[in-house]
């Protein structure tokens, strides 16, 4: 794939039944959409990680109200993958190729579901109330969605017309 600017080119054999654009016989690229990856500047500039610290703060407020001798334990643990999945999205979108942005969101999508888990076992031990798991669950999932989104879109990038 070649990106300049606005402008996204990859190879047609990349596509199987690709219709609608017609390929000169000297050229074997096609101009593609940008991705969102590509768009974006910054990793600051991706929704995603916007709301993946947005739950770290969470996640830290949330868990200062566990009981002192958890602080080596669930609290650590939560806290740790609350902050890696915003932190691996960040240092996949700094990296040199879409493949390693893929398997650094791929971490983030782990360190999510890890968080999940956790949020499950702190309430089932009462450290945490039912509507605080419940509203906090709901922002992992928007967070799993987007970056579910991202993943599908650099696996998957849409031709469009020149």
């Amino acid at each position: 794939m070649i990106s300049g600017g606005s402008i996204c080119f990859t190879e047609v054999s990349k596509f199987q039944g690709f219709e609608g654009f017609k390929v000169g016989k000297a050229s074997k690229w096609v101009r593609m959409a940008p991705t969102e990856e590509m768009m974006a500047r910054s990793y600051r500039d991706l929704l995603v990680w916007q709301k993946a610290r947005a739950l770290a703060s969470r996640v830290y407020r949330e868990t200062e109200k566990f009981p002192k001798s958890e602080i080596y334990g669930l609290t650590s643990q939560m806290r740790r993958a609350a902050v890696s999945v915003a932190s691996n999205i960040a240092e996949g979108q700094g990296r040199l190729t879409p493949g390693e942005f893929r398997q650094f969101l791929g971490h983030s999508r782990g360190s999510l579901l890890e968080l999940s888990t956790q949020l499950a076992i702190a309430s089932d031990l009462g450290f945490v109330d039912e509507e605080t798991c419940t509203s906090v669950e709901h922002d992992a999932y928007q967070v799993l969605g987007l970056l579910n989104r991202l993943l599908e879109s650099l696996c998957n990038p849409r031709p469009m017309a020149i």
